[in-house]
């Protein structure tokens, strides 16, 4: 045997050893690395999913709301939230939000009930139908149902002749736990007497999904505002209230009472009397009825419906933050004066173009003419008496209306139950809205899509294809000029 041979051969063994060295060496590694795999994998499966999962949904469908933690953080009784669920039916969205509930408060516990094992459990709650996924919030003997109707909601949109799905979890239970846990709901009352529209049905549904009770009332029959009322609310008159119910008015802002007022210009007449509650705290209403002269400022190409600018305000700054936007139509201007008795923060404005028209619904021209009021006008203000009393007055009979409200994307329901929830004291119940499930898709042309399809299936595949054959030719390639 030749000397080279000789040495070749040694130098084989080495090579040999050192490789299996290096693979064992690779192995203990991969080794290590997955038994800590495993190990941050059982650590993290055992942290509540509110710290391990994030939220990039454009709605933030997987987020809770400051709101919802102000009631929960402050509960001091236990509540059950029962989620009435098939095995293997449950939902995903329902499912992250109970979650969050749970890891918020010791005093929230969530539990299943299987309708094929419990099937009465629901009847002692509903009679209605149970669907799967929907709820039952109990706390002693408290409790409320939620149908899974009331967590998906679904809106037909007359002008698109669709559907609109929303999902309203959130709103809808903290709602229900606000409510088995309050002892007391706040008491509305709505002045009647006075041609005053019913409240919308949309507005209406917010107030008692935030646990407020309403009830008529006529201060004709009466000697003064019972004393349970958290507020009185006057909504569109036609026609003026007398001086005697203006003066148990005045006088019940003057102890501390709470008055939102929705009151726009009337057909026939004026409201002197109603006006003059504010005439004390130096805001005069203007005749007639207000137009803008700026095009950004109002909207559907009437220059009556008027888009406002918005006030930073506890009352305005959630709509502000979400970049939603009031309409106004049919407005009275307010001019805000000195005031002595309490504090006046406009919340809505017109632009410096605006003036108001005193023919109001006899109107030939939305030009502006000689003898219209120039602006700027307030809308919309909220009024602190000295005396702990508020007023919150929107100077439009029709903003609330369903039409203007969907026109608006709920901006002006919102704002009104964010007013009326400021007045009472609840500023946790300020509106939680409902996130769009809506989603926006992509278009593109059939050239685009071909030409996408070409590259995702024919070219990329056959440039990884040569990538590999590259690969494997030389690595033979070193291998065959080493031995």
């Amino acid at each position: 045997m030749k000397l080279s041979q000789i040495f070749k051969g040694g130098e084989n063994k080495r090579e040999n050893r050192l490789a299996l060295k290096a693979g064992s060496y690779s192995l203990m590694v991969s080794a290590l690395v997955l038994a800590i795999l495993i190990v941050v994998n059982i650590f993290v499966s055992a942290l509540p999913s509110s710290m391990t999962k994030y939220d990039i949904s454009a709605t933030k469908l997987y987020s809770i709301t400051s709101n919802t933690k102000v009631v929960v953080n402050s509960l001091d009784q236990d509540v059950t939230i029962y989620w009435i669920v098939q095995s293997g039916q449950e939902d995903a969205v329902i499912e992250n939000l109970l979650s969050k509930y749970e890891a918020l408060s010791d005093h929230i516990k969530v539990e299943k009930r299987n309708p094929d094992v419990y099937p009465t459990f629901a009847q002692q709650y509903t009679s209605e139908t149970v669907a799967n996924n929907s709820l039952v919030v109990e706390c002693g003997d408290r409790s409320r149902y939620i149908g899974y109707d009331d967590i998906y909601l679904q809106e037909a949109d007359i002008y698109s002749y669709s559907y609109s799905t929303s999902f309203d979890g959130e709103g809808a239970i903290t709602s229900a736990i606000d409510y088995v846990v309050r002892e007391e709901l706040p008491q509305l009352y709505v002045l009647e007497g006075h041609g005053e529209s019913e409240l919308p049905a949309t507005f209406s549904e917010q107030i008692e999904k935030d646990n407020m009770e309403v009830n008529s009332l006529s201060l004709l029959t009466v000697d003064e505002i019972p004393e349970d009322a958290a507020c009185l609310i006057i909504y569109a008159p036609q026609s003026d209230i007398s001086e005697e119910e203006s003066e148990m008015l005045s006088d019940y802002v003057s102890h501390g009472g709470k008055l939102l007022v929705m009151s726009g210009p009337v057909q026939d007449g004026s409201l002197d009397n109603l006006n003059s509650l504010l005439d004390k705290y130096g805001v005069t209403v203007t005749d007639g009825i207000v137009v803008e002269g700026d095009r950004e400022h109002y909207a559907f190409q009437a220059p009556y419906v008027l888009l406002p600018d918005m006030a930073s305000h506890d009352i305005t700054d959630s709509l502000i933050e979400e970049n939603y936007f009031a309409i106004m139509p049919i407005s009275q201007g307010l001019t805000v004066g000195e005031s002595s008795n309490g504090t006046v923060t406009p919340l809505l404005t017109t632009s410096d173009y605006s003036y108001s028209k005193a023919d109001a619904y006899d109107l030939e021209t939305y030009e502006k003419e000689e003898g219209d009021t120039d602006g700027p006008f307030t809308l919309a203000v909220s009024i602190e008496d000295s005396s702990g009393g508020g007023i919150v007055w929107f100077a439009s009979s029709s903003f609330l209306e369903d039409m203007y409200n969907a026109f608006s994307s709920g901006a002006n329901g919102d704002l009104a139950m964010n007013a009326l929830s400021s007045l009472v004291g609840q500023s946790e119940a300020m509106a939680i809205r409902s996130k769009s499930l809506n989603y926006n898709y992509l278009t593109i042309s059939e050239a685009t899509s071909s030409l996408l399809k070409t590259v995702m299936i024919g070219v990329f595949p056959l440039v990884y294809f040569g990538i590999g054959v590259y690969v494997i030719v030389r690595r033979r390639r070193l291998q065959n000029e080493k031995s």
